[in-house]
Formats: C-alpha cells, sequence, structure tokens
C-alpha cells in the first residue's frame, strides 16, 4: 500500500508541476537517442497510459478490500405533530442509532477471482504503458530518418542547382560564339528553372519532416530544431542481421502486444470461474447494535436508550434456484469471451509476423540495392561526365546531355532511399527485439 502510494504520488507531482519537467534543458542539436529519451518523458499518450495503469492499480486495490468486513454506522431522526390529539403535547420526536458490520464468508470463489483478474489487468495495464513507448519510438524513428533523409535530399538537389547554373553560364558564352542553338539554350535555361523548382520542393519537404519530428516530441510552437546529423558508413547501412525465425520468436517473447493478448486470455478465463459461481451458494455474517428513543414517554433519555438498546449477529445462506437463465447466459458469454481472445492472440501473432517479415524484406532489400545503387551511381556518373564534355565540345545534343543529368540524378536519389530505408528498418528491428538504439544515431 505504502509503495503504491508513493508510486501515484509521483506521478501526480509530474503533472501538477510540468514545469519542472519543461525545465530539463533541451539539447541544441537533436540525436535520435535525444528525441527518444525526450520524447518518453513529455509524450501525452504515454502520460495517459500510466494514468491508466494506475487507475487500474486502484481496482486491483479495491477488489482485494472485498474480503474484508464492512461497517457503517446510521442514525435516524423523525419529528411528527398531531394536530387534532387531546393530549397535551401534539408533537412527537424519535430517534435510532445503529453499527452494523457484514462479512461474506463464502460466494463460490466469487471475489478471489475477481481478484486475480484486477491482478492480470493491472499488468496488461502496464503492457499498455510499455506499447505506447514503443509506439513512440517507432514514430520517431520513421520521423527521424525522414528528416535525415531530406536533409541530404536538399543537399544533392543543392549540388545539382549549381551544376545546373554552370552549364547555364557556359551554354550562354557557347551560344554567343554560335556553337549552340536559341534552342539549345532554352532547354539549358529550362532544366535550371526546373532544378531550382526541385530545390524547394526538397526544403519543404525537409520543413514538413522536421514539424511532423517537431509535433511527436510535443515542443512548442516558437522551439526550432535541428538535427545532429550522424556520419553514417556503409558498416552501419550494410550491418548484419539476425535469422528472419529468430527476430520473430524474441518478438513473440518480449513485445508488450503478446504478453497483453495472453493475459486477457487468462483474464476470459477466469471470468468463466466468477460466472459459475452463480450456481453455488453464499453465505454471510451479519451483526449489528442498536439503540432509540423518543419523546412523550415519561422515561428519560439515557434510560431509553439502555432499555432499546441490542445485539444481533445473524447467518444468512442464500441458496440459487431459478435465475431467469441469468447464470448460463453468463458462463456461455464468459467462454464466447475466451474464444474471441484466443482468436485475438492468433491474430496479433500474425499481426507481428507480417511486421517483422516486411520490415525485414525492407531490410535486406534495401542493402542489396544500396550495393547495385553504388554501382550504377559510378556508372551514370563516368557517363554523365563524358557527355557533358562532348556536349560543350559540340559532339552531343541537348537533350543527350539532359537526360545522362537526369540518369545522375535519379542514381544519387535511389543510393539515399536505400540508405535510409535500410537504417530504418534495421533500428525498427531493433525495438521489435528490445535492443538499443545506435548510438550514432
Amino acid at each position: 500500500m505504502k509503495r503504491d502510494f508513493f508510486i501515484l504520488s509521483i506521478f501526480l507531482l509530474l503533472l501538477l508541476f510540468p514545469l519542472l519537467l519543461n525545465a530539463q534543458e533541451k539539447p541544441e542539436k537533436w540525436t535520435l537517442n535525444a528525441c527518444l529519451n525526450y520524447a518518453l518523458e513529455h509524450n501525452i499518450q504515454v502520460k495517459k497510459s500510466m494514468v491508466n495503469f494506475l487507475s487500474g492499480k486502484e481496482d486491483y486495490l479495491q477488489a482485494k478490500a472485498q474480503l474484508f468486513p464492512s461497517l457503517s454506522a446510521s442514525s435516524s431522526h423523525n419529528f411528527a405533530n398531531y394536530p387534532s390529539s387531546n393530549t397535551d403535547d401534539n408533537n412527537s420526536y424519535t430517534g435510532s442509532y445503529g453499527l452494523n458490520a457484514s462479512l461474506k464468508l463464502f460466494d463460490g470463489g466469487r471475489r478471489l477471482n475477481a481478484i486475480k483478474q484486477e491482478e492480470l489487468q493491472t499488468q496488461a495495464s502496464q503492457l499498455d504503458v510499455e506499447q505506447s513507448e514503443d509506439d513512440i519510438r517507432i514514430a520517431l524513428i520513421q520521423a527521424y530518418m525522414q528528416v535525415l533523409y531530406a536533409y541530404e535530399s536538399v543537399k544533392i538537389n543543392q549540388n545539382t542547382v549549381e551544376v545546373s547554373k554552370a552549364q547555364l553560364n557556359r551554354s550562354e558564352e557557347l551560344y554567343k560564339a554560335g556553337s549552340i542553338s536559341k534552342v539549345d539554350l532554352s532547354q539549358i535555361e529550362s532544366q535550371y528553372s526546373t532544378d531550382k523548382y526541385q530545390l524547394v520542393v526538397a526544403e519543404t519537404n525537409l520543413a514538413t519532416y522536421k514539424l511532423q519530428l517537431k509535433q511527436l516530441l510535443e515542443l512548442e510552437i516558437e522551439e526550432e530544431i535541428e538535427l545532429d546529423i550522424p556520419e553514417l558508413t556503409e558498416e552501419d547501412i550494410l550491418a548484419p542481421l539476425p535469422e528472419k525465425q529468430v527476430i520473430y520468436a524474441t518478438a513473440l517473447s518480449v513485445m508488450p502486444e503478446m504478453k497483453s493478448s495472453k493475459l486477457n486470455v487468462d483474464i476470459s478465463e477466469l471470468e468463466i470461474k466468477k460466472a459459475k459461481a452463480g450456481y453455488l451458494p453464499s453465505l454471510s455474517l451479519s451483526a449489528g447494535i442498536g439503540t432509540g428513543h423518543s419523546s412523550g414517554t415519561g422515561i428519560t433519555f439515557k434510560d431509553q436508550l439502555w432499555d432499546r438498546f441490542s445485539e444481533s449477529v445473524g447467518l444468512t445462506l442464500s441458496i440459487p434456484i431459478f435465475s431467469n437463465r441469468e447464470n448460463k447466459t453468463a458462463v456461455n458469454k464468459a467462454k464466447f469471451a475466451v474464444t474471441t481472445n484466443q482468436l485475438e492472440l492468433i491474430n496479433t501473432q500474425k499481426n507481428l509476423l507480417k511486421t517483422v517479415e516486411g520490415l525485414y524484406l525492407d531490410a535486406t532489400s534495401s542493402q542489396n540495392q544500396y550495393l547495385a545503387a553504388q554501382d550504377r551511381l559510378g556508372a551514370v556518373a563516368q557517363s554523365y561526365k563524358q557527355t557533358e564534355e562532348q556536349f560543350f565540345l559540340g559532339m552531343k545534343n541537348t537533350l543527350e546531355l539532359l537526360t545522362e543529368k537526369s540518369n545522375w540524378l535519379t542514381a544519387q536519389q535511389e543510393i539515399l532511399q536505400t540508405k535510409y530505408m535500410a537504417i530504418m528498418s534495421i533500428q525498427l528491428l531493433n525495438i521489435y527485439q528490445k535492443k538499443e538504439i545506435d548510438d550514432k544515431l
């Protein structure tokens, strides 16, 4: 009890004094681990899950308290007026006082099973907190990788604009010298405008992804967020993975949604036992003391209290005979709930398998595509360089130059996409294995 009260007090302190949390120094540049640590302390959904957990603990404590006797005190007072009475006093005042206790001796195990249910439900609520934390981790990893991808995409587009500007300047000189036509120059100018537009699009995407990350961190509107861009190597991108079956087996044993689904089956099985208790008799013990007084008797208040003082004790046996099918319906519905939760457990397993298989495929295919994209980029870059040289020598036309340039830009984007898809998938698989996030991030 003291431990529960301590936990509740600490949590309420955090809720009532949020400034204490906000006073925590925020990093100038955010790493992925800094984002995760900050979000787990400030995310609203995580806090709501913690409140639900604490509320569930109260239900558990209340269920345990049902094993103890109940005690109540009562007092009633009545005043009556008799206008037609010929007595000297037309008014009457009465009072009664009582103290009553009751204890249920036997109820077919209903209360004991209810206690077990609430204990399991409390464990399930704690797992809900863990699942909320995992959800925010997954969302942050995805958002963080999107920002990193957008950041490098902006750099690629900035470089492309610089190259286009240099090509345009060179083309203007060639046009003045009569080496290329006006049509060729117009195509180069059009490509330069297109590249500038793509840069604006890339910058907009970066701002959008940063906003999404900022919102996940619950930052205020006036706060800006800048990332600490990690130096990622091929070793990080091509990190070896455990076998898919090993990852799935680990996820089955550690992920909170799996543990919670199993607990729900156990909880519903206890509900069957509670429902079957309706067929059994119940036995209750009651005891009480009471007294009272009234006016107009000619006896003193003190004497009346003693004269009317009474003590009582009793046993009540309740035997169900016919309950209009309530008990049978309750048992059948409890059995249906067990079946439903068993099916939900299987569904959770299948969803987890689908997620792990999907992430594993994304990780391995992205790693393979990254290697292939590197080879392609080398070849495309060489081809583009040669085509550009030949264009300025008059050996290639504008269409050939712009085609090779488009291939060069596409190859860079492919490397960027496969790079961050591989890293993101690897880090998400770490979540499903309860592994730490890479320190570089």
